[in-house]
C-alpha cells in the first residue's frame, strides 16, 4: 500500500529523478494552484530541477498549466495543477451482497461509480472472480472509451489477505485460500496494468486519510461496518499491515467471554456483538433467519425507523451495541493511540443512536485522559468507500514517480 501521509524528500541516492518526480507531483497535489517557484522554496529542489521535472510532467500531461496570477510579489507566476486526464485508476470491493467499482484520475475525481447486486456469499469463489471479471471489464472499456489509459486495479475483500494476492481466510464470504489477484489476472487476460488485493478496511482508510472529512491526519483508524468488523490502521501516515498483512483483524478480538459464538467458532468476538446480522438479531428479534443472508437494508431501514420513533427496546439495543462497539474501539485507543477512528457501513447510518454510548465506553475504557484524544466519529464517504481507496492505492505507481507507460 502507498505511503499517503509522508512526503518523498529529495535523495542523493538510487534513482534520484523518480524520487524527485513524487516530490513535485504530492506537493502540486496538496497545495495546487502553485507555480514552479513555490514548489522549489517548499522541497528543497533546485530552480532548475523543477523546471525540468516540471516540462517532463506537462509533456506527459501529468501537470497542466493554468495561466498566470499576479496575487504576489514580483512578476505575476504561471500556476500548476495536477492534469492527468489520459489516465484513470479502478478500485473494487467484493461485498456480501454486492460488487462496486470506482475509477478515478490522478486528481481523486470520479469518473464512475458502479455497484451491481452480488450475493457473494451463496456463490463459489470462481464464480464471484468471473462476475468481478465481467464488471471491471465493463468498466475497463467505459475508461478505454474515453480516451484513458488504466493504470491500476486494487480489489478490496472482508477478510485477510496475504502479500501475493490471495485470500487465506473471509468468513464473511465463506473463502479459505481463494487466489483472487492471480485468479482476476487470469480472467482479464493478463493486462499491462497492476492487479492488487488488499482488505476493505486497509482500503477504506486509504479514501478515509486522501478523501475524508479527517483528510491529511496520520494517526487513523477506520472501522468497517458491515457482515463483519474490520480495522484499517495508519500509524504515522503508514499503514500498520504486520509481518504477512494480517493486521486489523478487530473484530475477532474478544470482548464478552459470554457473549454469542462468532461466526469464526470463537465466543464473543466483537464481530459476534455488532456486525450488521448481529445488530438486526439484537433489536429485530421477530426476523426469521432461513440460511445465509445477504441483504440486511430492509431490517437496517426498520432499525432506523424505529430509532426515530423512539422505541425504547430498539434505543435500549442501540446503547448496548454501542456500549461494545466503544469496548473495541478503547483496545484501539490503547494500542494505537489514534487521532480519529472513523465509522463506516451501517454503523455510520446508526451513528446518532450508537456514538453516545460508544464514547462513554470509549472514555471509560482508555487508560490515558480524554482517550488520548482519540475523537470516534462516523464516516461520511458512504458505501464505496473500499472501492474509492483501492482507485486511491490503483495511482501508487505515478504517485511514486514513475511516469506511466506511454
Amino acid at each position: 500500500m502507498i505511503d499517503i501521509q509522508t512526503e518523498p524528500q529529495p535523495s542523493d541516492l538510487g534513482d534520484v529523478r523518480v524520487t524527485n518526480r513524487a516530490v513535485v507531483l504530492r506537493h502540486v497535489r496538496r497545495h495546487a494552484p502553485c507555480s514552479r517557484a513555490d514548489i522549489a522554496a517548499h522541497t528543497g529542489l533546485n530552480k532548475a530541477t523543477v523546471s525540468s521535472l516540471v516540462t517532463e510532467l506537462i509533456d506527459r500531461r501529468l501537470l497542466r498549466e493554468t495561466g498566470l496570477t499576479e496575487n504576489r510579489v514580483g512578476r505575476p507566476a504561471t500556476m500548476l495543477v495536477l492534469d492527468g486526464e489520459p489516465y484513470a485508476a479502478l478500485g473494487m470491493e467484493i461485498g456480501a451482497d454486492e460488487l462496486v467499482v470506482v475509477a478515478v484520475d490522478l486528481g481523486g475525481n470520479r469518473l464512475l461509480t458502479w455497484r451491481r447486486a452480488f450475493a457473494a456469499p451463496l456463490a463459489a469463489p470462481a464464480e464471484t472472480v468471473r462476475a468481478l471479471a465481467t464488471l471491471a471489464r465493463r468498466a475497463i472499456n467505459r475508461v478505454n472509451g474515453q480516451g484513458r489509459t488504466v493504470l491500476g486495479l486494487t480489489v478490496g475483500v472482508p477478510g485477510l489477505v496475504d502479500t501475493a494476492g490471495t485470500v487465506p481466510l473471509a468468513t464473511a464470504l465463506g473463502w479459505r485460500d481463494v487466489p483472487v489477484a492471480t485468479a482476476l489476472r487470469a480472467a482479464l487476460r493478463d493486462p499491462d496494468f497492476t492487479i492488487a488485493v488488499d482488505t476493505d478496511a486497509n482500503l477504506a482508510v486509504v479514501a478515509e486519510q486522501r478523501h475524508g472529512a479527517y483528510a491529511g491526519t496520520a494517526d487513523l483508524v477506520h472501522l468497517t461496518g458491515g457482515a463483519t468488523v474490520g480495522a484499517g490502521v495508519l500509524t504515522g501516515g503508514r499503514p500498520l499491515r504486520g509481518a504477512r498483512g494480517f493486521a486489523g483483524e478487530v473484530g475477532h478480538v474478544p470482548v464478552d467471554p459470554a457473549g454469542p459464538v462468532c461466526e469464526c467458532g470463537r465466543r464473543g468476538c466483537l464481530t459476534a456483538l455488532v456486525a450488521l446480522p448481529a445488530v438486526v438479531r439484537r433489536l429485530l428479534p421477530d426476523v426469521e433467519v432461513d440460511g445465509p443472508v445477504t441483504d440486511w437494508l430492509p431490517e437496517l431501514e426498520r432499525v432506523q425507523t424505529l430509532a426515530r420513533q423512539e422505541d425504547p427496546g430498539v434505543l435500549a439495543g442501540l446503547a448496548e451495541v454501542g456500549t461494545h462497539l466503544g469496548h473495541g474501539v478503547s483496545i484501539l485507543a490503547n494500542l494505537l493511540n489514534p487521532q480519529v477512528v472513523t465509522m463506516g457501513g451501517h454503523f455510520a447510518v446508526l451513528a446518532p443512536w450508537l456514538l453516545p454510548a460508544a464514547r462513554a465506553e470509549l472514555h471509560a475504557r482508555a487508560l490515558a485522559p480524554a482517550a488520548g484524544g482519540c475523537q470516534l466519529v462516523a464516516s461520511r464517504l458512504g458505501a464505496t468507500a473500499t472501492a474509492l481507496g483501492g482507485a486511491t492505492v490503483a495511482l501508487a505507481t505515478v504517485e511514486s514517480g514513475r511516469l506511466p507507460v506511454s
